[in-house]
């Protein structure tokens, strides 16, 4: 059962991006992040009250309170990087920086989680990553050391690194609760998190600002941010992260899929033998 949330978790976080893309074409990616993070949280109490889970807060034990809140600031701070890519760079080259936290995924469940890793495994991975720097492109790296246009690809390299981090401490944090109380405690850290971004950075008068279209924009990307968690969190508790996450990552092609209808976004023939890549090597690991 595990399989299915992890693959519900994939397309809810593809049609995400979509989603988040069309509503900060105009608008500030903080000040929408912060926005998103209210609809959430509404959806992920929603989802655990009628889980009957919420009864459940007091019997949460201070570890596993402390990795939840911490996987909250990490899933907040890869949220920033991962909306404010999207706004600066193209959804076809956003996506695959965001994904390459799969190999990351791996390898801290391997230290610190002692999940193991076979040698078919290590071959997925490798064919992962073979994925993930094909739909690289050499002169996006180029242009983010020398700051010229390509500030979304040091962002795009932050979101995969603290979504690592998300996964591992997410992993650890759940052991102890009921996976959708456990997504809504997380989701009021990151909603603390995103507002005081937009008050630091002075924004809070840009909120009333927001063009009607894009507002619902950002709130359908909300709800699905929500969908998302919920089959992702409900699959890292029932099944192991280092394929759990990788199955997440599929969301690349819902994001391809959709970002070629609707923003006319074309993979070149390099990103598009590192997406095959990306997925064979993602299906193979599932599966091992």
């Amino acid at each position: 059962m595990w399989l299915f949330y992890a693959a519900g978790s994939a397309f809810f976080a593809g049609v995400t991006s979509i989603l988040a893309k069309c509503g900060i074409r105009r608008t500030n990616s903080t000040v929408a992040t912060a926005v998103r993070t209210v609809v959430i949280l509404v959806f992920s109490w929603g989802i655990a009250l009628a889980a009957g889970s919420v009864d459940q807060l007091r019997d949460v034990s201070g570890r596993t309170l402390l990795f939840l809140i911490l996987s909250g600031a990490a899933t907040g701070a890869s949220w920033l990087c991962y909306f404010k890519a999207l706004q600066t760079g193209d959804i076809n080259k956003v996506v695959p920086v965001d994904k390459s936290s799969t190999v990351l995924t791996i390898l801290l469940a391997l230290i610190f989680l002692g999940e193991g890793i076979s040698l078919a495994k290590a071959a997925a991975v490798a064919v992962i990553a073979a994925g993930i720097f094909l739909m690289i492109e050499k002169k996006d790296v180029e242009e983010a050391k020398e700051d010229r246009r390509g500030s979304w690809f040091v962002y795009a390299a932050g979101s995969a690194f603290f979504a690592s981090l998300t996964a591992i401490l997410g992993k650890i944090g759940i052991t102890g609760v009921e996976s959708n109380l456990g997504t809504a405690i997380r989701t009021c850290v990151v909603l603390v998190m995103a507002w005081m971004m937009v008050f630091v950075q002075g924004r809070q008068k840009e909120v009333r600002d927001i063009p009607g279209r894009e507002l619902l924009f950002i709130c359908l990307s909300g709800v699905a941010t929500g969908a998302s968690w919920l089959c992702y969190y409900r699959a890292l508790q029932e099944g192991p992260a280092s394929i759990v996450a990788p199955i997440d990552k599929l969301s690349v092609l819902v994001t391809a899929v959709f970002s070629y209808f609707v923003f006319g976004e074309r993979l070149g023939r390099r990103s598009g033998a590192g997406l095959v890549l990306l997925t064979a090597g993602t299906v193979a690991l599932a599966f091992l």
